[in-house]
């Protein structure tokens, strides 16, 4: 049977891999779209030893495979990619609803952010 539900505390603190499975982390937190229900993005904590002197990022959500059965996130990236990435750190997190900062990230990893999709609109509308 596939897993198609989680709760957001059961990814919060998994660790997270590359596809080429390099280490890069766990989840710290997942960030939630109130308008459209989605998922806005996982928070990767990375680069520090105990939680001390990690960075994090915003990973756009479409990014990520949830590995439910050994309890990891696959985040679509490579190794360096994330070291060159917009991050913030733990005492420093950027307005959540700032969405010209998140679109820049989204378009850091390639990604259009879906708010800006026309088609969207179109079909909803």
């Amino acid at each position: 049977m596939t897993t198609t539900a989680l709760s957001a505390g059961t990814i919060t603190g998994d660790k997270a891999r590359s596809p080429a499975g390099d280490k890069l982390g766990h989840i710290e937190e997942l960030v939630i779209d109130l308008e459209s229900g989605r998922v806005l993005y996982a928070v990767l904590a990375s680069g520090g030893f105990l939680g001390m002197g990690d960075k994090y990022f915003a990973i756009p959500w479409d990014l990520l495979t949830v590995d439910t059965d050994s309890h990891e996130v696959v985040v679509d990236v490579s190794k360096e990619t994330l070291q060159n990435a917009p991050g913030f750190d733990k005492d420093s997190w950027p307005e959540i609803h700032d969405r010209a900062w998140l679109g820049d990230v989204y378009r850091y990893y390639g990604h259009e952010p879906y708010w800006e999709d026309e088609s969207i609109d179109e079909v909803a509308g």
